[in-house]
């Protein structure tokens, strides 16, 4: 067959249009056949025509266990996580319409695990010069964001995880990542650019060296120590001998930037303005928390729920232990009404 054939759907038998193809293992299927998949399932390719006609017969019948849910609980903002707890049953939906979702509905029992899986990312944070070329700070700085993924692990036919985010828009901080040459000063209360013609700090154009009639001294070199031939505690002498583990002059400093001269700091730097990383800034935001905290309930309420139908099953499934009737004196095995089997009268419960 070549590549712009006729394909029919394999399950349905309508035409495929162009674009509109699903390949199986063994056969075609169309994008409305597909659409009836249960979200959580990832193996579509690996399966058969044989095997999608399962699952839509599952889906199918899945609508009446949609119908006869009552939601008791919901957990969770964007995504939810609904709980019928008289029946045992809870499914994860982001619809509105829930028949029409038809989201698949599991026991309680069927719950394997649950993590809370906490994704971070990086941006690097940049400076614009005044030609509008991009730079990067030395040390590299960075802007972190977090996105919070539920895992639920499932014991189930026809998928082993149901995986979600639970925030719908990444939590960043709002920080820009790209700062302007003016804005980098500018944000810290003062521009190195704005002012009356004021040089940059470093630069050394404008300003009377050291030593000149009327002159101020450079900030931090060559300025004279308070009293002369004092040496103030824990402060060498400028030109003085280096205290070990002092960073030598001619190395970038904190916030200076590549290729700058000693004591030229980065734009804005010197203004108060440090785009550090926001990642601990972030971790302790309202917003980290909330989600944060809200993964830690969906996961503490499952595990919940789970243990407690795992009890009830294993209790349902234990032998059962012959009595003797207090009412008529048979020895007898309870039935599930715990009721004796000769005489009928109740004798547990």
């Amino acid at each position: 067959m070549g590549l712009f054939d006729k394909k029919y759907c394999d399950i349905c038998g309508e035409k495929i249009g162009l674009l509109g193809n699903r390949k199986l293992e063994d056969g075609n299927l169309c994008k409305n056949c597909a659409a009836k998949l249960s979200p959580w399932f990832t193996e579509r390719k690996q399966s058969t025509v044989e095997e999608i006609k399962e699952q839509l017969a599952y889906r199918e019948s899945n609508k009446e266990a949609v119908a006869a849910f009552h939601t008791t609980r919901t957990l969770g903002k964007d995504v939810k996580v609904l709980l019928d707890e008289d029946n045992g049953k809870f499914m994860v939906t982001s619809a509105r319409n829930i028949a029409e979702a038809n989201p698949d509905v599991l026991s309680f029992s069927d719950v394997t695990g649950c993590d809370l899986d906490i994704e971070e990312g990086r941006t690097e944070i940049e400076y614009e010069d005044r030609e509008g070329n991009r730079h990067s700070f030395n040390p590299s700085r960075y802007a972190y964001n977090y996105d919070f993924y539920m895992v639920i692990h499932v014991n189930h036919p026809w998928f082993n995880q149901i995986r979600f985010r639970l925030n719908p828009d990444t939590v960043d901080g709002d920080v820009d990542t790209i700062i302007e040459y003016d804005q980098a000063g500018a944000m810290g209360g003062r521009s190195p650019m704005a002012g009356s013609g004021r040089p940059m700090a470093g630069s050394g154009a404008g300003r009377p060296q050291a030593g000149t009639a009327g002159a101020r001294p450079q900030a931090g070199a060559g300025r004279p120590v308070t009293g002369a031939g004092r040496q103030q505690p824990g402060r060498p002498q400028a030109g003085g001998v280096r205290p070990m583990g002092q960073r030598p002059q001619q190395q970038a400093m904190p916030g200076q930037m590549m290729g700058q001269m000693p004591g030229q700091m980065a734009p804005g730097a010197a203004f108060g303005y440090d785009p550090t990383s926001n990642a601990e800034e972030i971790k302790n935001s309202v917003e980290y928390r909330e989600y944060e905290n809200m993964g830690w309930e969906i996961r503490d309420i499952l595990m919940q729920v789970r243990e407690g139908a795992r009890a009830e099953a294993a209790e349902a499934n234990a032998p059962k232990q012959a009595v003797k009737c207090p009412y008529c004196g048979a020895t007898t095995i309870p039935t599930e009404n715990g009721c004796c089997e000769y005489c009928g009268a109740a004798i547990t419960g």
